[in-house]
């Protein structure tokens, strides 16, 4: 409710004369000028389009927003408003291509005001700096080659979480597979195996995913100021981690005792030669745990939820159980058993083509420039959806169809298929959230056969997404 309240109050007073110099601004004084700008309209005053397109989301036909326009005013770009802010959507896969190959030439990021807030570490930093920051100095520990060391960890904290939690008659999965994300990223990023610990760094997580959906009104008692609270106590939590970590860290050999992220982060220095700040690195961590708690888990369950409404999906894993029979007593995953789980990753793909769990964000032009033999003046904000392309027959024939072979061969055609975003700003985490997944799924159809309690239920997003009952499930043990 606090959500929807923000969308119809938020910009009555504090955006109100914004609003009217932005329209006018962007739709010009002459008329070349307005015939040049993408067709569209602007909703209504203050809150837009926003309710017509979070409605068609919650309702599960997300692109529906997008191909009525499309089909009314122009199937590649097309001008809408959301919040009072002019904004346009480009809805190909020329369109995710022009955004993410451009960034600092023709646009550069925007963040809703509830992101920069919790995300952003002082009011001297944005968002897209922390972003960027955060890229730099966390890719060469994400990529393959330096992952393929903790296949064996992961492997054995995904057991010994599934047997801890899961091993039930019913169980809910929303709130487990977001323990699970937590506790993997502890174990990966910080060593951290305590479950008190995790239990107190989950509380703020909670409150911070709360915070992005929130009225943006940081006063006492609001959801909002408890997700700007819960982000500095986080931050807080990990530092304190950082500290007593360095008491165990040899600083004249540069020889980290252990391989986790924080440790190789503990030896990362400025370019002066001076070692990271200890605030500095339990930034970068926020950023990942914080974009890995949300969206990984929700994919979790959205694949768990197809499995259970398609059994041919599910009885199709053959391969995960050919590599649980090849293993010996106790014996863990391999990298090369990582690699033999195509069928498993092709139907993760396509889960994530029908339910990306961040279905777009925001860019700004930084400068007048032509698309499509439309304008789009210097302020104006671009938004890239998903949704434009995953559910578009042109990319994808029968859009609505569950089909893993879609992704066999060369694949879908280039910027096309973007779960991950695209450019400079993909997800840095994309390998380790693939990882996970692959290892996730792994030992799940291994050890459970499964249905839903509600059959029913859906998967919507409300405005992020999730199922709208938790998922509950029946797990039957292969082996009891």
């Amino acid at each position: 409710m606090e959500f929807f309240l923000y969308l119809l109050l938020s910009f009555v007073t504090l955006y109100c004369l914004s609003y009217i110099f932005k329209s006018r601004t962007a739709t010009g004084s002459d008329a070349a000028d307005k015939v040049r700008l993408p067709l569209g309209s602007r909703g209504w005053p203050l809150i837009g389009e926003t309710l017509e397109y979070l409605s068609t989301a919650k309702e599960g036909v997300p692109e529906k927003f997008v191909t009525d326009r499309r089909n009314k005013y122009n199937p590649k770009v097309f001008q809408t408003s959301f919040a009072g802010e002019p904004m346009t959507m480009l809805c190909t896969h020329e369109g995710n291509k022009l955004l993410f190959s451009n960034e600092n030439k023709l646009v550069r990021s925007y963040w809703p005001r509830n992101f920069v807030r919790i995300f952003a570490n002082s009011e001297k930093t944005t968002t897209s700096e922390e972003s960027i920051r955060l890229q730099k100095v966390i890719s060469p520990f994400l990529k393959p080659d330096a992952l393929q060391r903790y296949v064996g960890i992961m492997d054995a904290a995904t057991k010994q979480h599934l047997q801890r939690y899961w091993n039930h008659g019913e169980v809910k999965v929303h709130p487990l597979a977001k323990n699970y994300t937590l506790t993997l990223a502890c174990r990966i990023f910080l060593d951290v195996e305590d479950p008190e610990i995790i239990a107190r760094l989950e509380k703020p997580m909670l409150q911070i995913s709360n915070g992005f959906v929130a009225l943006p009104i940081n006063l006492p008692g609001t959801i909002y100021s408890r997700a700007v609270r819960a982000s500095k106590q986080l931050r807080k939590d990990v530092e304190q981690i950082i500290k007593q970590r360095r008491i165990s860290v040899n600083l004249e050999n540069r020889e980290p005792p252990k391989q986790d992220l924080l440790s190789q982060m503990l030896m990362e220095t400025y370019t002066d030669g001076q070692l990271m700040e200890d605030s500095d690195i339990a930034n970068k961590i926020f950023g990942l745990i914080v974009g890995a708690f949300d969206n990984t888990s929700t994919t979790l369950v959205s694949i768990i939820n197809c499995l259970a409404e398609m059994p041919q999906v599910y009885d199709g894993f053959l391969e995960q159980m050919e590599i649980a029979n090849s293993k010996g007593a106790g014996e863990l995953l391999s990298w090369g058993d990582i690699r033999k789980m195509r069928y498993s990753w092709n139907v993760a793909c396509e889960v994530l083509r029908l339910f990306p769990p961040v279905p777009g964000t925001f860019r700004v032009a930084i400068t007048d420039f032509m698309y499509e033999g439309f304008r789009i003046p210097e302020g104006f904000k671009l938004h890239w959806y998903a949704f434009a392309t995953h559910k578009s027959p042109e990319y994808f024939s029968d859009p609505e169809k569950f089909d893993p072979s879609r992704f066999e061969g060369s694949g879908p055609v280039p910027f096309s298929y973007v779960p991950f975003g695209g450019g400079p700003r993909m997800c840095p985490g994309k390998e380790y959230a693939r990882l996970k997944i692959l290892i996730f799924l792994h030992n799940f159809v291994t050890k459970f056969r499964w249905e839903k309690v509600f059959p029913e239920e859906k998967i919507v997003y409300d405005p992020l997404l999730k199922p709208t009952k938790g998922l509950h499930l029946r797990l039957y043990p292969l082996n009891p």
